[in-house]
C-alpha cells in the first residue's frame, strides 16, 4: 500500500524511484484484497506487484529507506548496518493524532477493511512529509 500511495504522490515527478520490500516477506506474495480495494478507492494500483524481501542491492541502490514499524528499522540496522545513515521511520516527521511523532504505521493484517483504511489514512499524513525530507535532504545538480 505504501509503494502504490507513495508512487501515486509522485506520478508528475521523474526525479523519485519508488520501491518497496519486506524484512520478512515472501517471493511474489501478491497484495492483499483488502490493500487493493483502499488503493483502487484512491485511484491508485500496484500493477504486477508481487512482494519481495529486503536485499543489499536494493539498499545499496536507494538514497532513502522508510520502515514502517520500529521492528522493522531495528531489522534493517541489524542485518545491513553498513545502510543505516539511509534508514527512518515512515512517521519520523509526522505527528499522528493520539501517536505522535515517530509512531508505527498500524499492522493492519487480520484487523478487517477498517484497518487498511486506517493504514492509507497514516500513509496520507506521511507522504507529504516524507517526500519534504527527501526533496531537503536530496543533492541537486
Amino acid at each position: 500500500m505504501a509503494e502504490a500511495l507513495f508512487r501515486q504522490a509522485v506520478a508528475d515527478r521523474s526525479d523519485f524511484e519508488v520501491s518497496s520490500a519486506g524484512v520478512a516477506a515472501s517471493r511474489g506474495t501478491a497484495a492483499s484484497r483488502e490493500t487493493l480495494t483502499v488503493l483502487k478507492k484512491r485511484g491508485a494500483a500496484l500493477p504486477g506487484f508481487g512482494s519481495r524481501r529486503v536485499a543489499k542491492e536494493l539498499l545499496k541502490k536507494a538514497t532513502h529507506v522508510f520502515a514502517m514499524t520500529r521492528g522493522h528499522l531495528q531489522v534493517l540496522e541489524s542485518t545491513f548496518p553498513e545502510y543505516s545513515d539511509k534508514y527512518y521511520l515512515a512517521c519520523e516527521f509526522v505527528d499522528l493524532p493520539g501517536e505522535g511523532i515517530g509512531a508505527d504505521v498500524p499492522d493492519p493484517i487480520g484487523m478487517g477493511s477498517r484497518a487498511y483504511e486506517e493504514v492509507a489514512e497514516v500513509l496520507d499524513l506521511a507522504i507529504p512529509k516524507i517526500i519534504a525530507y527527501i526533496d531537503g535532504t536530496s543533492k541537486k545538480a
